[in-house]
């Protein structure tokens, strides 16, 4: 790490049927959005999923996942646009996807199965 890189990291608590505790991390100037979030606060995180690979001098691989935060909102604030993607468990956005072609032979209206 250089000496101006700057890293925080906030856990968030999903809101569902079984919470669970997400670390996301802040990075660089987004860090400074933690500076408005007190502990307990509801809100809404958007965030990205990076992923790396790492390979060992025994040339084992190994990958490592991370989540990075971007943008943070209070979740009694009015609802942003759509194109943020879809909330996940009340907490963090959740990085989304193209959706994929249907390709299941078993879906659908033209089931012909007699059961």
């Amino acid at each position: 790490m250089s000496p101006t890189f700057r890293k925080r990291e906030l856990v968030v608590q999903t809101d569902e049927q079984y919470p669970q505790p997400i670390l996301v991390e802040f990075t660089q100037d987004r860090a400074d959005l933690l500076n408005r979030v007190q502990e307990g606060q509801k809100v809404t995180v958007s965030i990205n999923i990076r992923g790396r690979e790492w390979t060992s001098r025994e040339g084992e691989t190994r990958y490592y996942v991370s989540i990075q935060g971007w943008r943070i909102q209070n979740a009694d604030a009015p609802a942003a646009p759509a194109n943020n993607g879809p909330t996940y468990g009340g907490g963090a956005p959740v990085a989304q996807a193209p959706a994929a072609p249907n390709t299941n032979a078993f879906s659908g209206d033209d089931d012909d199965l007699p059961f």
